[in-house]
């Protein structure tokens, strides 16, 4: 078992619905110790990749891509789920759906943060269905940058999203995947990796 895996039985709680609460160290209230030993794996999975750019979306995605963004010094682009009077220009839009709330967003990176020369890695706190990633692999493209991986803290692999994204190519990198879990029992099955 793997530092996040232990993390995940110590203090993840399963909740009716495929819903994993990570809230006390991974989005909510943050272990940034944690998210360093995140950060210097994501580095060693990813080495060699020419990384200039982290993309995430907001808000759950932030605190990692950051830590993230120092092994790799790089700059954390993450795309808004809504349009303020803040956004300026021309913008990349994508339509996503989101697993946890249940509810369609339009996300929303400036133009000017995303190039050709970008070489992204991705990187997210959960992978459910997919929706989110491909939103933002689909601005990625548009802006004729290249996603060079994926990184992912928790997969929830028993949902289809995993195996739609390797499906298509990419380097897909998740710290944990939960094969099954029970909320009767609050016990957790992981893949071995």
């Amino acid at each position: 078992m793997n530092f996040l895996e232990e993390r995940i039985v110590k203090d993840g709680i399963v909740k009716e619905g495929n819903v994993l609460k990570v809230d006390s160290f991974l989005n909510h209230q943050m272990d940034i110790h944690l998210f360093e030993q995140m950060g210097e794996e994501f580095k060693r999975r990813f080495a060699g990749k020419n990384i200039n750019k982290i993309l995430t979306i907001e808000a759950s995605g932030i605190g990692i891509a950051c830590i993230v963004a120092k092994y790799f010094d790089a700059s954390v682009v993450f795309a808004k789920k809504s349009k303020s009077i803040n956004i300026e220009g021309e913008m990349y839009v994508a339509e996503v759906e989101s697993f946890t709330h249940k509810c369609k967003n339009q996300v929303i990176v400036s133009k000017k943060f995303l190039s050709p020369d970008d070489h992204v890695l991705i990187i997210d706190d959960f992978l459910a269905n997919g929706c989110a990633l491909q939103g933002l692999i689909s601005i990625v493209h548009e802006a004729g940058a290249t996603v060079e991986g994926i990184g992912i803290a928790i997969e929830k692999g028993f949902q289809p999203g995993g195996r739609i994204i390797r499906n298509f190519g990419f380097q897909l990198e998740s710290l944990a995947i939960v094969d099954s879990m029970d909320a009767t029992t609050g016990e957790i099955t992981f893949r071995e990796q």
